[in-house]
């Protein structure tokens, strides 16, 4: 069995749905990062970036527990686990790690940045809404690029089309149109249309209410986040 810890984020949809496309058994246990449960104890012992997702694997690798975080992580090992959505032969394999770095070391975090400096603020900085929405145009031109010479990243589904997707779902809120992306459109809509990944983007979306008071932003971009502990 293995225990989920996670949220409603774009990072945690990436292991929520890995673990429906394996039709692995899981619990789930909803770590509210507006109220602060990444700061408790008990999860800095399995998380100790205080950041979602993690996961403990009762059965690990040598039948003993384990405990992940870092989303691209856990994908790769789910994928080594189950034996599944990481191409076999070697090319393969390395052609999706190198767009699963993509997404961990580039997409997620510019997209991350513009998702701030354009919702959540507490000014508007001209330059910075500038900077990370053209950076995110520039990103998904990158994506378009790809997927005009092949159907999905690796050139079969896998781990680096489930680190993309969760962060494309917001693309209207990164100043981004799909029409302007084409292949990014398609990819996007086969993606959305599978049953796992229906079901993934589900899990916790009921628990999670929008970022709107000065104490959930307090403690996701303010002196709470910067505590030593």
């Amino acid at each position: 069995m293995i225990d989920l810890y996670s949220w409603a984020t774009p990072n945690g949809h990436k292991v929520h749905i890995m673990l429906e496309e394996c039709a692995l058994p899981y619990r789930v246990h909803a770590v509210d990062i507006g109220a602060g449960d990444q700061f408790k104890p008990d999860f800095l012992k399995i998380s100790p970036n205080n950041k979602i997702p993690a996961i403990v694997d009762s059965d690990g690798p040598d039948g003993k527990p384990i405990s992940l975080f870092e989303s691209g992580a856990i994908l790769i090992y789910l994928a080594a686990k189950t034996g599944r959505l990481l191409p076999a032969d070697v090319r393969g394999k390395y052609l999706a790690l190198q767009w699963l770095m993509f997404q961990m070391g580039g997409l997620g975090p510019m997209l991350g940045q513009a998702h701030h400096f354009r919702l959540y603020a507490p000014e508007k900085i001209e330059y910075a809404f500038n900077r990370y929405t053209n950076e995110a145009k520039r990103l998904y031109g990158v994506m378009d690029r790809r997927l005009g010479d092949a159907e999905y990243f690796a050139g079969e589904y896998s781990i680096a089309d489930i680190a993309m997707f969760p962060w494309t779902r917001s693309h209207a809120n990164q100043g981004v149109d799909l029409a302007d992306y084409p292949n990014v459109k398609r990819w996007y809509e086969a993606i959305d249309a599978r049953p796992a990944v229906q079901f993934g983007v589900k899990v916790l979306a009921d628990r999670r209410k929008p970022l709107t008071g000065d104490k959930e932003k307090a403690v996701l971009f303010g002196a709470t986040q910067y505590e030593k502990r």
